[in-house]
This record gives C-alpha cells, structure tokens and sequence, in this order.
C-alpha cells in the first residue's frame, strides 16, 4: 500500500478505470458472441444489427486503447466475412 497521498489517488483511479475497461470489453466480447449466435442460426437480420453494434463497440474499445487495433480489425474482418456469408 502507498504512502505517499498521490500514489494512494492513483491505486484509487486505477482500479476504478479498470473496472470501467473490464465492463466494457465484457460487453463487446458478449456482443460479438450474440452476432455469431445469430449468424449461426442464418438470422441474417439480427446479424445485421448486431454486425454494426459489434463494430461499433470493437472501434471503440480500439480508440480507447483496451484491444490493439490490429485485433479490432481481425475482428471486424471475421464478422463481417462471416456476415458475408449467410447474406448470400
């Protein structure tokens, strides 16, 4: 434990920025999940609309510096071929 007053608000803010990061990447793991549930089931509509907020959630997670932004893109990359794919 830190004795010095900034390091102690630092231990503070960390852990409160990493239970925010935790939360987020949760969700967009468990978005990404429901689109390849719903791509499995060749629900091309739902894919849909989930395939743009996946996207979305990937880009942001991306930006923010919680995933490399070579992994979002592999990411979006697989999505999106596999959206290609029940969408013929």
């Amino acid at each position: 434990m830190p004795n010095i007053k900034s390091a102690k608000k630092r231990v503070i803010v960390n852990e409160g920025k990493r239970i925010k990061q935790h939360a987020f990447k949760s969700e967009m793991r468990s978005t990404v999940k429901e689109f390849n549930k719903k791509a499995d089931n060749n629900d091309v509509e739902g894919a849909k609309e989930l395939l743009q907020l996946a996207t979305k959630k990937v880009d942001k997670a991306a930006d923010k510096k919680m995933i490399h932004k070579n992994t979002a893109a592999r990411t979006k990359a697989k999505m999106q071929q596999r959206f290609n794919k029940i969408a013929q």
